[in-house]
């Protein structure tokens, strides 16, 4: 089976990350989001990889090579983001026979996509709890009957999650009518394999849609979670590891450190001293914790520093960030209500009781910063020592 991976698109809704990282290659845990796509892939059956590549091409094709966990990768490239179908159409040249697509930016288990191979032609699908934003399914004898975008009165909860295999005849009908958005869509797509075809449903088990920063922290949560116990770096006789915690190569964990996992310290990285690293935080490459910060089930991106007497609490920290000491950030508001980000210049809840902030690239804070539950840094944003950041910059 071949596994189509869309890895194209630029990821606004992840923005200041995604400024100059394709948002398929944020980390997830110890390797990038499309990563652990592809690896789910391989491990269901897949065996060969054709990778659609668009911003940030170089470093996904960096990444992956010409072979990845022994299977062989092609890439197709989408000069101008005009949809999935048009994504799909790019790859189409090296695709032969049934076909799965996946998009490289969601969390797919192993197993439900085993059952979606063997069910060809499939969609993915699962039971969400506001349907009415997503595509809807109708079955009837296990197989799709209909499906409508985004009703207002949705005949099921069973909602598409973008997961597909599609018989070889679908390349014929790629990118032949655009969508009312300007758009080549896959769902318009589905629609006439549904019509021409019995579509199985296949309803998928730990999946998750990586869209926007806090689902960006959810996947973490959850492969942090699956990571087994590994220390090849150096710790500190007096550091305390509890729980399944991986220091890898090249990582340093110094005295008085205390790291509660799940957790993971990436290569070249250094932890403390006397720092304290709870559950579910991914210390990236080359970041430094100082000297008795607190970083709590949160993401710190390669080369970012946290300044001694610091907290983070439920955040990402872009690439080479830099918290001047006594930098603390806010995760709960006092109302007990969901946190609330900026999505492309709307305030959307996360649907978090507790969320941080979101930093992106080269952004510094002045010593004492206090930042405000649900507020962006911008890529290169600086703060003076002493204030308090209450919106976004």
């Amino acid at each position: 089976m071949q596994a189509t991976i869309l890895a194209a698109g630029k990821g606004t809704r992840m923005r200041p990350l995604t400024d100059e990282t394709a948002k398929p290659m944020l980390p997830v845990a110890d390797r990038p989001l499309v990563a652990h796509v592809a690896d789910a892939a391989i491990r269901a059956g897949a065996d060969e990889l054709v990778l659609v590549v668009g911003y940030g091409a170089e470093e996904v094709r960096e990444y992956f090579g010409e072979e990845y966990a022994g299977v062989p990768v092609a890439y197709a490239e989408q000069d101008e983001q005009t949809g999935t179908a048009d994504a799909v159409r790019a790859a189409s040249p090296q695709l032969n026979g049934d076909f799965a697509v996946l998009n490289g930016d969601n969390l797919y288990d192993p197993e439900s996509l085993t059952d979606l191979f063997d069910s060809a032609p499939a969609v993915g699908a699962f039971r969400a709890d506001e349907p009415s934003n997503y595509g809807v399914l109708s079955t009837d004898g296990g197989r799709v009957t209909d499906i409508v975008e985004k009703p207002a009165d949705p005949p099921t909860n069973l909602a598409n999650a973008g997961a597909y295999v599609f018989p070889e005849e679908t390349t014929d009908w790629l990118g032949v009518s655009r969508s009312e958005r300007g758009e080549y869509e896959l769902t318009d797509v589905l629609d006439r394999v549904v019509a021409e075809f019995d579509v199985t449903p296949v309803e998928l088990g730990d999946w998750l849609d990586v869209g926007r920063p806090w689902e960006l922290l959810a996947a973490n949560e959850r492969r942090v979670a699956e990571i087994s116990p590994r220390v090849a770096g150096d710790v500190s006789d007096d550091a305390t590891l509890d729980g399944p915690v991986v220091v890898e190569e090249g990582a340093t964990v110094k005295s008085g450190v205390v790291i509660e996992g799940p957790a993971v310290v990436r290569e070249g990285a250094s932890v403390g001293p006397n720092a304290y690293v709870r559950g579910n935080t991914v210390v990236g490459p080359d970041a430094k914790v100082g000297h008795a910060v607190e970083i709590k089930n949160s993401l710190l991106r390669a080369g970012a520093t946290v300044g001694h007497l610091s907290y983070v609490g439920d955040s990402v920290l872009g690439e080479r960030v830099n918290f001047g000491a006594g930098t603390v950030t806010a995760n709960l508001r006092h109302d007990d209500e969901p946190v609330k980000l900026t999505v492309k210049g709307e305030r959307v809840s996360t649907g978090r009781r507790k969320f941080g902030t979101v930093v992106g690239d080269d952004a510094k804070t002045g010593i004492d910063t206090s930042i405000d539950p649900g507020v962006r840094l911008s890529s290169g944003a600086t703060t003076p020592p002493g204030e308090t950041v209450d919106r976004d910059r």
